[in-house]
């Protein structure tokens, strides 16, 4: 009888908290684009003699985002040297967190195929950046950027409690939403402020001892995590039921290949030989700092939503999409307020905003309409100014043009025609040259009504009042 395995996986997450100077210098951290080694000082360089001081930001910055997962704070904690070698880390070990992290035992809950499941956080730690290694395309050398080296990080690392690729992908879009909900990072993974090492092992289903693990790099979207946890899992089971034994190492994922290459043997703790940082003293968080940090958490995503039903009477599901990214609940809001029709805003977002975000592969942010004109757009339905259609072409028409749509409405010619004497003339019009349809309707083809309906209302190129339209053409047809 075949054995039927399952993966037993857990996640370590990297963010970069957005802070204007690194963790423990007041060096920029704002170096994109910049000149290699400009935002560096002999503090963040390891210079001898100099002493590093924790940037309070950074703390507090940590214990908000240890408060958004709900973990215990840890209010007795202390940083340690991680000392490893490697040309990008200028001074020979790395300013982390080891035994005492500032936050642990907290959680993220996430929903997979219409299933609630609770992911356990064991711990959140503060650490430094190494630098970056720049490898040439035309030599066989690499050259050190040290401009990211001392960036402030936080380091989440979960339970091993996922057992699939989904729930991984899962975990990963839900932390990003909470860690950007809380305005403490950027969390964006192109930007290089969310990075993730997927830790894998498989055994047998019903067995509670683990497996041998591997821990996977080189991850660069959460697509590829979640590839390279599928690919990880099946090459472990073939290696198994080959007769062969995992080995304990990180990998490279491989996104054009589709596969993990073997990298290094993994280590453990002790081969980092931490030890208490001597040039930090332990820090102590008081009660106060935490209350105060407490009151200035903002609206998390199932909060806003339960508000957005209560408050604006749209459909939960409408609510929960407008909520996934805080850009665009902001944007909805704003754009109700424009509008005074929440109902027909939250439509408007759901299909012609998310059409063209996921078209063109941009966010709500770089979205050319803002949510003042698509606001103006819906209150000009609202007071009949223009007809759904027409409002539909000025939709389009304002992706390209920032105007207001108040004013491209009046020099366009696009107001819509109310006045029911000149659209009795078309519908008259329309009539006298399709008898065929007015036919099809007496003999019960409701979609004759339709037909006329259209061939008015292209008649009056969109113009027309589509309720005056309806009924003018059912008072004529009951009476021919």
């Amino acid at each position: 009888m075949a054995v039927e395995y399952e993966a037993v996986i857990g996640l370590e997450v990297h963010i970069q908290l957005k802070t204007n100077t690194k963790i423990f210098c007041s060096c920029s951290t704002d170096y994109d684009g910049d000149e290699a080694n400009t935002h560096v000082c002999p503090i963040c360089l390891g210079h001898p003699g100099v002493l590093p001081k924790l940037n309070e930001k950074v703390l507090r910055y940590a214990i908000k985002a240890g408060l958004t997962l709900d973990c215990k704070i840890n209010q007795d904690t202390k940083f340690d040297r991680k000392n490893y070698y490697y040309p990008d880390l200028p001074k020979g070990y790395q300013i982390s967190q080891f035994d005492k992290p500032f936050a642990e035992f907290g959680h993220i809950d996430i929903n997979v195929n219409k299933k609630e499941k609770r992911i356990g956080v064991t711990r959140i730690h503060m650490e430094e950046d190494a630098g970056k290694l720049v490898h040439s395309d035309f030599a066989d050398e690499s050259y050190v950027n040290l401009n990211r080296a001392s960036i402030p990080l936080i380091e989440i690392v979960s339970e091993p409690d996922m057992r699939t690729s989904q729930e991984a992908y899962e975990y990963l879009t839900k932390l990003r939403t909470l860690i950007k909900y809380s305005e403490v990072s950027d969390v964006s993974m192109e930007l290089g402020s969310l990075r993730c090492d997927s830790n894998v092992s498989v055994r047998p289903k019903g067995q509670k001892e683990f497996g041998t693990r591997t821990e996977t790099k080189n991850l660069n979207s959460f697509k590829a995590v979640a590839r390279s946890i599928d690919y990880e899992i099946e090459r472990q089971i073939e290696v198994i039921e080959n007769g062969g034994t995992i080995t304990q190492e990180t990998r490279l994922w491989d996104d054009n290949l589709g596969i993990t290459k073997s990298m290094r043997s993994k280590e453990e703790a002790n081969d980092y030989r931490y030890f208490p940082e001597p040039d930090l003293v332990s820090i102590e968080i008081s009660d106060e700092l935490i209350e105060e940090i407490k009151n200035e958490m903002p609206e998390f995503p199932e909060e806003k939503a339960a508000r957005f039903v209560k408050e604006y009477k749209i459909p939960e599901y409408d609510a929960d999409v407008l909520c996934t990214e805080k850009e665009l609940a902001d944007y909805f809001e704003i754009a109700v307020k424009n509008s005074g029709n929440a109902k027909t805003t939250s439509n408007w977002i759901m299909t012609e905003v998310l059409r063209v975000l996921k078209d063109k592969g941009i966010s709500i942010e770089e979205f050319s309409i803002s949510p003042e004109n698509l606001g103006g757009i819906i209150k000009l339905i609202g007071e009949k100014t223009i007809s759904g259609k027409i409002a539909k072409d000025l939709f389009e028409i304002m992706l390209e043009d920032g105007r207001t749509p108040e004013v491209i409405v009046k020099e366009k010619g696009m107001i819509q025609i109310t006045d029911t004497g000149a659209i009795e003339e078309i519908v008259q019009k329309v009539l006298d040259n399709n008898q065929q349809s007015i036919d099809d309707f007496k003999n019960g083809k409701k979609k004759a009504m339709g037909y006329l309906v259209g061939q008015v209302m292209k008649e009056s190129k969109g113009k027309a009042s589509p309720q005056i339209v309806n009924k003018l053409l059912n008072e004529k047809l009951r009476n021919v």
